[in-house]
This record gives structure tokens, sequence and C-alpha cells, in this order.
């Protein structure tokens, strides 16, 4: 039987071998070699670790993922009902590789939008600055295995009092063959006053295994604005293993939304440094589960500077065997006075093999702070149930409804409305009676 330090050599010996399909610069490149050889210390993470001890990854360490060629031919046809807008601006990406003859980018007025591959070669002065200074590869071994590994990602740079008037779609789109990996690598910037509106879209169209290992670092400056929104429909097959790391400056709003709907495993790890007064974060997050499904969201929220808020609304709706983790963790800084922040994680179960565990934590230094945090885990109401089937309609419409309406408190946040009616779509699709409860949607 191979053991952890052997399955962790077969990944790195990767890096040699594909080392041709990657993007690199004399800057990049060192901190490339740093990052394997971080990985190839720390190893894969495993249940004896506290921050992972819900997520069992030994399918991904045993299976040995190859990085995508990108090679693969996929049509127009195939990505236009995994958009949002299909006259958007749109960056799309075939197993971690960006393809320019499906991309449009049209209407972005002074926003720069492109492959990260072409943004090293062609703005490294824009990319230097910020690539793997906010996802540090030094203690995640996903993180430290995306910067070894990417080949390429999505560059947003919203200049200064710039707008982005629509959301731009990266659209990730594994094929899923021969038990491929993509690392696709994100780098998101809003200088001062700019307002950033980006959509993560993810998606397989494989019944093969296949890992998905994305990162995403967002800087915000002072009084930039950003809505980010993150969906996960990936295949059942797909590991997914995310990470999103933000920075924020002085009164910077900052509003990140993830829905996971697909994947047989997914980890989303999502932190934010609030390195400015007045700053204000959001985070939101939504997991529909069934199966044998699994999703663990790991969230901390930094509050390196007073007087900024955040605020952190998780749902889960699970059934079948399937498994959420919510872990939400707050830090105040000694000097972070006049904080608040609040965590909320409520999970519905739908089945007796389902379960949902949550771990709200504060680190508080300061002592003028306002700090809350609730969970919920529990089952449909008998008493609502028996309400809405006294008003005519049959137990699995009722049950639909309710549901739909649990989660669908997660959804109606989101600003972005064609994002939000495709959500509510996608729910009614997970539901039984699932039209005939849409169609009840006043």
């Amino acid at each position: 039987m191979p053991t952890t330090c052997e399955y962790t050599d077969s990944y790195v010996a990767q890096f040699e071998r594909f080392e041709e399909g990657r993007i690199n610069a004399d800057w990049l490149a060192p901190i490339r070699k740093a990052a394997i050889a971080r990985f190839g210390e720390m190893g894969f993470p495993t249940t004896r670790d506290e921050d992972w001890g819900y997520t069992n990854v030994a399918a991904i360490a045993r299976a040995d993922f190859a990085p995508g060629t990108g090679a693969s031919v996929v049509g127009e046809d195939q990505i236009l009902p995994l958009l949002i807008d299909v006259d958007g601006p749109r960056l799309v990406f075939i197993d971690g590789k960006c393809s320019v003859e499906l991309s449009r980018l049209d209407g972005l007025n002074g926003v720069t939008v492109c492959g990260l591959a072409e943004a090293i070669r062609m703005k490294p002065e824009l990319v230097e600055p910020h690539l793997g200074r906010l996802a540090t590869h030094h203690a995640n071994a996903f993180v430290a295995l995306n910067t070894a590994m990417f080949a390429d990602g999505a560059f947003v740079h919203v200049p200064q009092n710039a707008v982005m008037e629509q959301p731009v779609q990266l659209l990730f789109l594994s094929t899923g063959l021969s038990d491929g990996a993509a690392y696709p690598r994100n780098l998101i910037v809003v200088e001062q006053s700019g307002q950033a509106k980006v959509a993560e879209i993810y998606a397989g169209i494989s019944e093969g295994a296949y890992l998905t290992c994305p990162v995403t670092e967002i800087v915000a400056r002072d009084n930039a604005i950003v809505r980010h929104y993150k969906v996960n429909c990936e295949r059942d097959t797909c590991y997914h293993m995310a990470t999103i790391n933000i920075h924020q400056t002085r009164d910077s709003d900052v509003w990140t939304q993830g829905m996971t709907f697909g994947g047989l495993i997914t980890r989303n790890d999502i932190s934010t440094v609030m390195d400015g007064e007045g700053g204000h974060c959001q985070i939101d997050g939504l997991s529909m589960l069934g199966g044998d499904q699994h999703c663990d969201n790991f969230l901390r929220v930094d509050h390196a500077k007073p007087h900024c808020d955040s605020r952190e609304y998780f749902k889960g709706v699970l059934d079948d065997r399937s498994h959420s983790v919510f872990t939400g963790r707050i830090i105040v800084r000694e000097d972070a006075q006049k904080t608040d922040g609040k965590q909320t994680n409520m999970n519905l179960l739908l089945s007796n093999e389902a379960l949902a565990d949550s771990k709200p934590q504060l680190e508080i230094l300061a002592d003028d702070v306002k700090c809350t945090h609730g969970a919920t885990i529990g089952q449909i109401d008998s008493e609502a149930l028996f309400y809405l089937r006294s008003r005519g309609l049959s137990e699995r419409a009722a049950k639909g409804l309710m549901v739909y309406a649990f989660a669908g408190e997660v959804v109606d946040r989101i600003e972005w409305l064609p994002l939000r009616d495709r959500l509510r779509s996608m729910l009614a699709d997970r539901l039984p009676e699932g039209a005939v409860v849409q169609g009840l949607e006043v």
C-alpha cells in the first residue's frame, strides 16, 4: 500500500513532466519551484489535521490526476447553456486553458480582462505585485499544488474610478478525459474607487472522475466595490478543491456569493483580510446536496483594522447520504476596535442519513466589538407541512415549496438578476414537483 509521501511524489513528478505546458517568467519560476517543494513537504491534508477533520481527500491523492491539455474540441453550443447571460462578456477555459475562440470580451469600458497567461506575458507590472501574495503556498497544500501547476486562468484589472457595467463571466469547463486535472488561477485587482462584477462558473461534460483545483485572489483598494459570484455545477464525479483569498483596504465593499450544486467532494476555502478602516465584507453560500455529495465550507475573516463589519450567511440543503461542513472563523486583532462581525449557518436535512456539521469560531483580542454567531440543523417542520397540505398541495409539492423558500433566501440576496433567475430554476430542478413549486412563487 503506497504511503502518503508516495502519493505526493506522483504529483511532484508531474511538475517536471508538464512544465512545457505552463506559462513562466523570471519572477514566477522561483515561486513555482518553492510551491512544489512546499507541497512535497506538506503532502495532502488528512483528517488528523484540525482544519480537515471532516473531509477525506485520500481519493484525490490516490488518483494521480494529470493536468489537462486544453486540446479537447468544445463547440459554442456546449457552452451557451452554461452561461448566465449569453450576450454578456465571457472568458472561457477548457481544462484550465483559455479558449480565445469561445470567449467574447466586448463592452468592457477600459477594464482589462484576459487570460492570466497572456497577462503574465504582456502586463507583468500589473500581475507580479499581487499573484501569490494573498493565496500563498506555505500553509495550504492545494494552493501550493495550484501555484506550481496552473497553466492559465483569468486576469481582471479595474482601473481607478472605472466601473464594470456588466458582470464578466469566467466559464471553466472540464472535459474530464483520462482522469484530468485543471488548476485555474484567477487574479482580480480593483483599484481605488473602481467597481467590478465577476462570475466564476464551473462545469463538466464527462462522466469520468476529474479534479478541479481553482485559486482566486481578489484585491480591493480604497473605496472599491466588488461583486463576486461562484457557481459550482460540476458533474457528481468531480473533486472540487477551491480557494478564494481577498484583501481589502479602507472603505472597500466586497460581496462574494458561492453556490454549490455539483461535485462529489467540494471544499471551499474562503478568507479575507480587512486591512483598512470602514471596510465591509459579505460572504454568502448555498449548498444543495444529494447522493453521496460532500461539501466543506471553511471561512476565515481577519479583522486587522478598526471600524469594519463582516457578515457570513450560509445555508445547506441535504438529502440522501450527503454531508455538509461549515467552519466560520472570525478573528479580531488587538487594534481592531469597533468591529462588527456576524455569522449564520443553517442546515435543512431531508433524509435521516444526511449529516451536517457546523463549527462557528470567534477569536477576539479587542474589547470594544460586536461579534455573534448562530447555527441551526433541523428537518422540515411538520406543522408547516400540514398547513401547506391543508391548502391543497400534495406532500411532495409542499416539501418542495418549503425547501425552495429555505434555499431561496440566499438566492434572493444576489443583485445580478439573470443569475438570481438561473439559480431559482436550478433549485426547482433539484426538487420534487419543482415546476409546480416555481409556479407558486409570487
